[in-house]
């Protein structure tokens, strides 16, 4: 019998590109793609459109076999998933041998982040450079209120530098941020944020009030950029220079990496992973779960100080 396995490949590349208006390297991606799996099923005298489960989960097998990245086999996987459901949809078959398949599960890296020491000597430097009352004390004392308002709420930088001046008529510890979604969250403020944002506030209300023709501006931050405020661009390279200044490593340093370390630092001290996931206004849990590891740092140590029978051998040694 005559494997239709190609014929129906091409046909589900029209259809990909008629249809869906699938780009070229796309299509060429799906070619190269089943290709490869028609291959591997011949070898085992299975043809394409035929294939059981156990055929294609053999398949990924393989691939991880051989050391394919997690994302290279659910790119695969896709490719495979797309090609059965056209089969079905024409008739073709009666089943989609994809739908028991699970997608291989992808290592996610551990987010870069600074220490605690690391982010006392930034905000050290900042705050000294911050009390210098020569020219240009203005742009120190943002760059002051900046970091610590960074360091205090774990805001994305994006949501940092586009806050708007009402933040500076408000009263009291907490803050709304507007994030992704336009969903709103209230984050508090330490004393020593609220401390910075007031001395900026001050010299920045002195300096347009000394201007004959202040241009007010609805932005805490504001800027001649496009958009009105400071562009997070430049923040992050203000903050590469004040690390550079402080005697820190540039390159391991930037906004998002001061998250991370507002993550790591509060779920150390014994912050509960729901709460810190409302902080940072992650929608699901599984993305906060990238702090785990700190997590069971923290219960190591708890388990090795509290638990009796570490007690006891904590004695016999």
């Amino acid at each position: 019998m005559v494997d239709l396995g190609r014929v129906h490949v091409e046909s589900f590349l029209e259809m990909m590109s008629a249809e869906r208006g699938a780009a070229a390297n796309t299509l060429q991606s799906y070619e190269r793609d089943l290709d490869d799996v028609r291959s591997f099923l011949k070898e085992r005298s299975i043809r394409l459109t035929e294939a059981a489960s156990a055929d294609l989960a053999a398949y990924l097998s393989s691939l991880a076999g051989k050391g394919f990245k997690p994302s290279s086999q659910a790119r695969r996987l896709a490719a495979m998933r797309q090609f059965y459901k056209f089969l079905y949809a024409e008739g073709l078959r009666t089943d989609d041998p994809t739908g028991i398949l699970d997608a291989p599960k992808k290592g996610r890296p551990l987010p870069k982040t600074m220490g605690v020491e690391e982010v006392g000597r930034l905000l050290s430097q900042a705050e000294a450079e911050a009390d210098d009352p020569a020219p240009g004390q203005l742009h120190r004392l943002r760059m002051l209120a900046l970091l610590e308002l960074l360091y205090a709420t774990g805001m994305r930088v994006s949501e940092l530098v586009s806050l708007p001046a009402r933040v500076l008529d408000q009263e009291g510890r907490f803050l709304m941020i507007r994030g992704k979604g336009n969903k709103e969250r209230l984050v508090p403020l330490s004393q020593s944020a609220i401390s910075a944002l007031k001395s900026y506030g001050r010299l920045l209300a002195a300096e347009n009030a000394a201007v004959k023709e202040p241009q007010e501006s609805t932005w805490l931050f504001p800027s001649a950029s496009k958009e009105g405020y400071l562009p997070r661009q430049v923040f992050a390279r203000d903050l590469k220079n004040l690390a550079i200044r402080a005697g820190l490593t540039p390159s391991l340093i930037s906004p998002h990496v001061m998250r991370h370390a507002f993550a790591s630092h509060l779920l150390a001290n014994g912050a509960d992973l729901r709460v810190v996931q409302e902080l940072l206004g992650h929608s699901d849990i599984s993305t906060t779960q990238i702090y785990t590891h700190v997590l069971e740092e923290r219960l190591q140590q708890l388990v090795q100080t509290h638990h009796p029978l570490a007690k006891q051998a904590k004695k016999h040694e």
